[in-house]
């Protein structure tokens, strides 16, 4: 029973809630909380990985909170916020909060750094964060952990991290922070926060309130501007909490697209204009990344005074629909106009007037290619490639050989190829596009070496024309599912498969067939069909027959392994009913042109039906894969709160099959399943297709909770954005190392779990550890061929150097004077660059050296040199076979290349110029002429 103690501890939890959201650090506090159960922890740490800790807070007191009480537990929870580090939080628990107007100032303090971290995240993350630790607003484990990130995911990802710790500092971190800056060199960074000598915290406040009301009416102006020009970075920040009233209302038009460091990674070389493939995978925002290089490339082209049309292609009817509305019109509108095409639109105008009028067209590849055919052949309607600027190619690993998208590429380098030929005639080319892929998986084909990897991923870049393929770790933004692998035994007893086999062995006999692999294999399918065909060329009406009888057979086999034996047996009868009626006139329903053979096959089914059908009905030898998936599907949805999931089968028959069987089910509808299929939209198969139309209600309907289990085949696994899905299990299907990558990324949300349960005969284990090896195999050749991009990129920016070493500058790095280009520097023993130039030997002035009075080969070393100017050293004075050679040390000088700071130059071997050998001989020779002209005079 509770005690008056416990309710007004609770009370006192529920009143400070907020604030503690703000001041904990759930993995810490969680490692001195005892009372709470191990899995839960888990539970609670795995939300603060995906959403932060703030959202992590939220699972953390529900559990801290949660009846019945352990004894003492408010006692243990505040012991652990101060063992945790947590002070400010065990204060507000304590009842001793901070004075309503310290409060006041400190959430001032914090919104401004909310407010101003799209600019803070430029500070030099290592330096402030030592400063920051050793005045006390970080604890040694803030510091290690913004070390590593900084280490891993670049000084930004750092600085973020760095900003959320200081925060929840003890009082006086604000000002100790603004002086950190100050000491540190980060002047303009410390101007923007306000400094002391700036204005007070009070105009801080005002500030920011006046920001709030669109006013900007008080506090300094380059401050004001500079905040306001930050505003438009808020809405996106995983750190921060402002919002437009506009878009918090559901404006027509949302904020500006604000990218994750890796996403700004692999689009740099798209907004410089390249052709490439960016591979991240499912649920890493590749689309959003398309959206941000489309209106950068829209920008571009209008600022220009020229216009730009995007078109975006995808391969299923669904993604269409998804793109235009949840991704691209959003961010572009009313900027530019964007419009949707594919087969199940019903525009009232055609597909190139379309094109004309709007900057965006998302469609499906197959009308694109349609036009651009009709163009080709001189029809008044049609479209050309030059019309387009930029095409965005999603799931861009369909550009192989017979793809659509691939024909559409086919014309882009056949244009590209003419277009070299033109340049070579001094005729004007036809301009092209830009292209972009997207992808989470380019695969590795029929690989088994990594050799042939690299082959299979080179070609799709070649296909597309791609100069580099853009990949990057996601670091702290990945989530992995967790992957469980259910094995299922072999029946102790199938008397209905069994039937089925003596009815196949019987059909070999009569046909005399002797089968090489296992009954209902996808070996023995694939024998079946291989004889039908060949005796359909032979006309051997006896073989044809029968292997097309027994490939039904098969798939009723099959069917029994997948899903309920009354499910196969339904599939059988109405093969033979139906086959049955076509030997039947509609008159008098005789028989008519009926074989021995036929006869025998219909005798044979008709004399073991009643067997099937009794067998079929008794549950107790139904398959154990169904067992597994019955005992999966009810732990999802009894163990989580608001359970989501997929189901990936193999075949059209066997996902309706699926549904029906858990609809049937009350111990599905007990815990709330509500199921539905989806599956594809050709007419290939004997099963009625989906209209787009059907699946597109299908989908809404699992978005929106009125489904919350989808069983569906491969049309699923590509691109539909299904981000609320938290389970995926692939029941007796795995294909390729692309469809596990893509079946895995389905799930999307915290804490997902990917299972794979066998049937018999799929070899679901032993394919998808095929599929992890390709993965990996597929992993290292990108790296590989990333790191041939960065050698050709280096081997070309030296010869794009070597030719204009001019452009190569050398400054002091003192006082900035210009010293000498790369045209004045030469190389002695292919190790000491030396400036032997007239011009140059004005500049310096030489300092004796005792510590390098050392003598190697045929020069010595006894003097510095040093900048005329300032004093600051250059190198060192070489008396090389009696010739002085001013030998400059690259470290002492700034280097810029066209007008371009080099970075990172400290030794030679970093600047990318090979310069020529020193001529001793020539530079001799000129010597001696000059000392001659003095003679002389």
């Amino acid at each position: 029973m509770a005690s008056d103690d416990d309710d007004v501890n609770e009370r006192l939890i529920e009143v400070y809630w907020q604030r503690l959201r703000e001041l904990i650090v759930v993995d810490r506090v969680l490692d001195h909380l005892e009372f709470i159960e191990y899995d839960q922890k888990e539970q609670i740490r795995q939300k603060a990985r995906t959403d932060g800790d703030i959202a992590a807070t939220n699972l953390l007191i529900s559990a801290v909170i949660k009846k019945p009480h352990t004894l003492g537990w408010f006692t243990a929870f505040v012991d652990a916020l101060k063992h945790s580090g947590c002070y400010a939080a065990a204060e507000y628990m304590q009842v001793n909060p901070p004075r309503p107007e310290v409060e006041a100032e400190n959430d001032t303090c914090v919104k401004l750094i909310q407010l101003l971290s799209p600019s803070l995240v430029e500070m030099q993350t290592k330096e402030v964060c030592l400063h920051c630790f050793s005045k006390g607003l970080l604890t040694q484990e803030d510091s290690d952990v913004i070390e590593t990130i900084t280490t891993n995911e670049g000084p930004w990802s750092g600085a973020r991290k760095l900003l959320r710790c200081i925060v929840r500092g003890p009082p006086g971190w604000f000002s100790t922070f603004l002086d950190i800056l100050r000491k540190t060199g980060h002047k303009d960074l410390y101007e923007l926060t306000g400094g002391p000598s700036d204005f007070d915290n009070k105009d801080v406040y005002l500030l920011l309130c006046s920001c709030s009301n669109s006013t900007l009416t008080s506090g300094i102006p380059s401050l004001r501007e500079k905040i306001k020009s930050c505003l438009k970075f808020c809405l996106s920040e995983p750190l921060l909490c402002i919002t437009y009233p506009e878009a918090a209302a559901g404006g027509p038009e949302k904020a500006d697209i604000v990218l994750r460091d890796y996403q700004k990674d692999v689009a740099r070389p798209a907004l410089e204009g390249e052709n490439i493939i960016i591979c991240l995978p499912t649920g890493s925002g590749k689309t959003r990344v398309a959206v941000y290089i489309t209106k950068k490339h829209l920008d571009r082209r209008r600022a220009e005074g020229c216009s730009g049309k995007v078109v975006v292609l995808v391969n299923k009817v669904p993604l269409v629909e998804q793109h235009y509305s949840a991704e691209f019109l959003p961010f572009l509108k009313p900027s530019y106009k964007v419009e949707r095409v594919s087969g199940d639109c019903q525009l009232k105008i055609s597909f190139t007037e379309i094109v004309k009028n709007n900057d965006v067209i998302i469609c499906t590849a197959q009308i694109l290619e349609n036009f651009l055919e009709r163009s080709n052949n001189g029809e008044d309607e049609g479209v050309k490639l030059s019309d387009l600027t930029l095409i965005v190619i999603d799931e861009c690993h369909h550009t192989q050989k017979g793809e659509v998208y691939n024909h559409i590429m086919m014309r882009y380098l056949m244009q590209k190829h003419k277009n070299r030929r033109l340049k070579k005639e001094q005729k004007k080319p036809v301009p092209l596009p830009q292209i972009l892929g997207l992808t989470a998986s380019p695969g590795v084909g029929a690989a088994t070496i990594m050799k042939k990897a690299e082959d299979h991923i080179l070609r799709i870049c070649a296909n597309l024309d791609a100069s580099k393929i853009m990949t990057r770790s996601l670091g702290e933004h990945k989530r992995e599912p967790r992957k469980v692998v259910q094995t299922v035994e072999d029946r102790k007893e199938d008397p209905f498969g069994d039937v089925i086999k003596n009815i196949m062995n019987a059909i070999h006999t009569h046909a005399e067939l002797s089968p090489t692999s296992d009954l209902g294999s996808q070996n023995y399918e694939q024998w079946v069909v291989q004889k039908e065909r060949i005796a359909a060329t032979e006309e051997n009406q006896k073989v044809r027959v029968c292997a097309e009888h027994l490939r039904q057979y098969s798939e009723g086999l099959n069917l029994s392994n997948t899903i309920r034996m009354r499910d196969a047996f339904s599939f059988l009868n109405k093969y033979y009913d139906e086959e049955i009626k076509k030997k039947a006139t509609p008159d008098d329903e005789q028989d008519i042109q009926i074989t021995d053979t036929e006869r025998f096959l219909f005798n044979l089914f008709k004399e073991k039906k009643e067997e099937l059908q009794k067998l079929a009905d008794n549950p107790q030898y139904e398959n154990d894969s169904l067992t597994k998936l019955r005992s999966k599907v009810l732990h999802e949805f009894s163990s989580r709160e608001a359970a989501r999931g997929i189901i990936f089968t193999k075949t059209r028959r066997s996902a309706i099959a699926l549904s029906q069987w858990i609809q049937e089910n009350p111990k599905f509808a007990d815990i709330g399943v509500k199921a539905s299929h989806m599956i594809g939209g050709g007419d290939q198969s004997v099963v009625k297709p989906m209209t787009a139309a059907e699946q597109r209600d299908v989908l809404t309907k699992f978005r929106d909770g009125d489904v919350n289990l989808l069983i569906a085949t491969t049309v699923a696994e590509e691109g539909l954005d299904i981000a609320a899905c938290n389970f995926v299990i692939r029941y007796g299907l795995v294909t390729n190392e692309i469809a596990m990558i893509q079946a895995q990324g389905r799930g999307r949300a915290e804490d997902s779990s990917y299972t794979l349960v066998e049937v018999k005969n799929s070899g679901v284990a032993e394919k998808e550890c095929v599929n992890e090896y390709r993965i990996n195999m597929m992993n290292k050749a990108i790296d590989k061929i990333r790191a041939l991009d960065q050698v050709r990129m280096i081997k070309k920016k030296q010869k794009h150097m070597q030719y204009e070493k001019c452009e190569v500058k050398f400054s002091c790095r003192s006082c900035s004077r210009h010293v000498c280009t790369g045209e004045d520097i030469q190389i002695i023993e292919n190790m000491h660059r030396v400036n032997v130039t007239p011009e140059f030997s004005q500049l310096f002035i030489q300092r004796e050296n005792t510590t390098l009075q050392e003598r190697l080969l045929d020069y010595e070393t006894n003097y510095f040199i040093a900048c005329k100017d300032c004093g600051q050293r250059w190198g060192s004075m070489m008396l090389y076979k009696g010739i002085d050679c001013p030998c400059l040390h690259v470290k002492n000088f700034v280097v810029t290349f066209n007008g371009k700071k080099i970075s990172k130059c400290t030794k030679w071997s970093e600047l990318a110029i090979k310069f020529p050998a020193f001529d001793y001989a020539e530079h001799a020779s000129r010597l001696a002429d000059n000392s001659d002209d003095e003679d002389t005079d």
